[in-house]
């Protein structure tokens, strides 16, 4: 068995019209829900083994909040391909995770979360800014994630239903 954590990033600032979408910060909102999405995650004992993120400075962000606040044994990764990635970015770094990787967490963007829920588990999720959808994938490898087995979503946590 193996869980994938699926996190849009926090709620971002459009306080700067000339910033590039890639450069936008979180907004107060942002900096105050990602550390206790950090915390829902420790307490409901669900730390990831990785966490691969998108290179935007938002997603970046929320990242790094959310490892202040959960006791992760690993480094945030870095990847340029999630930025407003479609499903098949994400699904290659599930493919690219060690078997001995038990709990995945990618951190990413819209539209390409929501639909990635949907193609695992046919779901059809709505995930705002700091949304976390628990997946629970009956594999033992994750070469073995974009197969025909149906993944199971647990739960959806959005900040406004849980913060």
């Amino acid at each position: 068995m193996k869980t994938l954590l699926i996190l849009r990033h926090a709620k971002s600032s459009w306080a700067n019209a000339d910033q590039s979408d890639h450069d936008r910060p979180l907004n107060q909102r942002g900096k105050r829900d990602a550390p206790r999405i950090g915390a829902l995650i420790a307490d409901r004992e669900l730390t990831p083994d990785r966490v691969v993120c998108s290179t935007a400075v938002r997603a970046m962000t929320t990242a790094q909040l959310i490892a202040q606040s959960t006791p992760l044994a690993c480094e945030v990764e870095l990847d340029e391909s999630l930025y407003l990635a479609p499903p098949s970015a994400y699904l290659e770094v599930m493919l690219q995770t060690a078997d001995d990787v038990d709990c995945l967490m990618v951190v990413g963007h819209n539209p390409g979360i929501e639909e990635l829920v949907e193609k695992l588990t046919g779901e059809d999720e709505t995930m705002p800014t700091g949304a976390l959808a628990v997946v629970h994938l009956a594999i033992d490898n994750w070469t073995d994630a974009p197969g025909t087995q149906r993944a199971e979503l647990q739960h959806v946590l959005r900040p406004k239903e849980v913060l």
